[in-house]
């Protein structure tokens, strides 16, 4: 069945009062359009499913999601009653249509016999990873489209461990999906009749005290130790972080603590950021205003669902300096081993985790204090899916990150969570104002030891059946005609995780290490429109290799673009 068929279905059976109905209707003549919604039925995968809010097999929309429901219910019934009874916790960020898909995801498991837990209201995706093991679930299903655009929303699955799918997990339960025709297969019940059943339970507020105190047991420094009175500015970005992030920070007793009023309150639109991605500095624009005029010598922000979280901090000149992942990274890093050291709580087999394309320079830092990095493929299912491994073999895991904002504190929160790194590196503030020092002089300090390590992470937006196919085409030409020499440097190493390199699973990603130490790497996200790049260089001045990562980037870049 092609494009247009599938849209003349979607007519035919769609109820003439059905908005979809409506919607599809405006579009018959724009063949353009179709082929973009029909082409395909959106794939579900580790990151479970992620697109824009309209009509069509390629799309978000409520048969989407009933249909993708249906098969994760038909894949739970696999394993059982005893499965079906433990259940699925449910969460949703502040998106348009959020919680109305997150409801008709909990009627559709209860209509299949399967017990749900959904919040009041919508709810961090951290906590959601948290309650996980709380509640000792067989999955959790989250309705976040993370810091996407705000026409996108998303469908994200987790599995009994706290982790999002693995590949095996999510191949079965796309089978399963594969196998329902979203107008006739998928069951669904009255969701307020299944709260009086009791096959839909809604979690009420010691849940989230559960997990505000969680992330509380993570602190490395307290009471006298840390400079309450340090001024600090956060931002949710108008999504799910304003309720846990000003809890934690009112109970750490930070007194000099100020929200951004405009980005306090869900906003499906964010009107007052736009792209409400933390990794990008124009998010910050109204916190820096704020922090301007309290004097704040941090700037902090969440995304959407409060798992990202990124930072500013006030240079020796009062500029704010935005910090890229790597960086905060170093900053926790250093803070978690160094608070461990003195207090004499670093464990003999300590362990932590980074992305393969995240900067080497913390595995120095982790190495100076005996302590082992580990590397995953990108995204938290692979870095906190590292941690049973870990256990098993007599680790204790202490920290896990990736460069794009991503940091997991705890091994009972096995998704990166920007609750807990918002309370550590405001506490990490703290703690050093308290010594005369900021972060930001606590970061040239790890330079000055550790090297000048310079990072950056372009990417290329390249959206629709077209870019998708671009994308494919770069990757092909790179394999194809693979660099031997970048800058003037030789590349020494090349890795192709086409089918897997030592113990990291396949994946398509390549990395590319050059004879003065410097490296790249190049892959497609795998949950936007994007071929991703990443430049990392360590150099004898700061100058140095801001140049030599320019120069590599500048070769690589003229390289791929030429692709049409």
């Amino acid at each position: 069945m092609n494009a247009r068929d599938r849209y003349n279905e979607w007519l035919e059976k769609l109820s003439k009062e059905d908005p979809l109905y409506q919607e599809l209707l405006a579009i018959k003549d724009d063949d353009k359009e179709i082929e973009e919604r029909f082409y395909q039925y959106m794939t579900f995968g580790t990151a479970g499913l992620r697109g824009k809010v309209k009509a069509g097999t390629n799309c978000m929309n409520f048969y989407m999601i009933g249909r993708a429901t249906q098969g994760v219910a038909n894949y739970i019934k696999r394993y059982g009653q005893e499965a079906m009874d433990k259940g699925v916790v449910i969460a949703h960020d502040s998106r348009h249509f959020s919680r109305e898909f997150s409801r008709l995801t909990a009627s559709v498991l209860a209509a299949n016999g399967i017990k749900a837990y959904v919040f009041k209201d919508l709810r961090a995706t951290p906590e959601l990873a948290y309650m996980i093991g709380v509640l000792k679930t067989k999955a959790g299903l989250n309705i976040t489209a993370s810091h996407n655009p705000k026409d996108y929303n998303g469908y994200k699955a987790y599995w009994e461990d706290g982790c999002q799918v693995s590949s095996s997990i999510a191949d079965g339960m796309l089978e399963e999906i594969n196998k329902v025709d979203l107008f006739t297969d998928v069951k669904k019940a009255d969701f307020d009749e299944e709260v009086e059943k009791g096959m839909i339970v809604i979690l009420d507020e010691k849940y989230d005290r559960m997990y505000i105190d969680h992330v509380k047991s993570l602190a490395i420094h307290d009471g006298d130790e840390l400079d309450l009175d340090i001024p600090l500015v956060y931002t949710p970005l108008n999504g799910c972080g304003t309720m846990p992030f000003s809890a934690m920070m009112k109970e750490r007793g930070f007194r000099n603590y100020y929200l951004v009023e405009e980005q306090k309150d869900p906003d499906p639109d964010f009107t007052t950021v736009g792209y409400p991605n933390p990794e990008d500095p124009k998010a910050f624009r109204l916190a820096e205003e704020l922090g301007k005029k309290v004097g704040a010598e941090l700037l902090m922000a969440t995304d959407p669902d409060a798992d990202r979280f990124a930072i500013e901090l006030r240079n020796d000149e009062g500029e704010y300096v935005p910090l890229n992942g790597n960086q905060t990274g170093y900053l926790l890093v250093n803070y978690i081993l160094e608070g461990r050291k003195d207090a004499g709580t670093l464990p003999e087999k300590g362990a932590m985790v980074k992305s393969i394309v995240t900067s080497t320079m913390s595995t120095e830092i982790a190495k100076a204090y005996g302590v082992e990095m580990f590397e995953a493929l990108t995204g938290f299912k692979n870095i906190c899916g590292r941690i049973p491994f870990l256990e098993e073999n007599g680790y204790t895991y202490l920290f896990g990150y990736e460069e794009s904002v991503g940091y997991a504190a705890s091994p009972e929160i096995r998704d990166k969570d920007g609750i807990s790194a918002g309370m550590l590196v405001a506490e990490a503030a703290a703690y050093y104002r308290k010594q005369g020092k900021t972060l930001f002089n606590v970061l040239q300090e790890l330079y000055e030891k550790y090297g000048f390590y310079n990072e950056d992470e372009p990417n290329l937006i390249l959206e629709g059946i077209e870019g998708s196919k671009r994308i494919a085409r770069m990757m092909a030409h790179v394999r194809a005609n693979l660099p031997t020499e970048v800058a003037g440097l030789k590349v020494v190493k090349t890795i192709d995780y086409t089918n897997g390199y030592e113990d990291i699973p396949a994946s398509n990603v390549l990395r590319f290490f050059l004879e003065d130490g410097s490296w790249f790497s190049i892959r497609p996200s795998g949950t936007e429109p994007k071929i991703k790049f990443y430049f990392y260089t360590k150099q004898d001045s700061a100058q140095k290799a801001k140049e030599v990562n320019l120069a590599i980037k500048e070769d690589i870049m003229n390289m791929i673009t030429k692709v049409e």
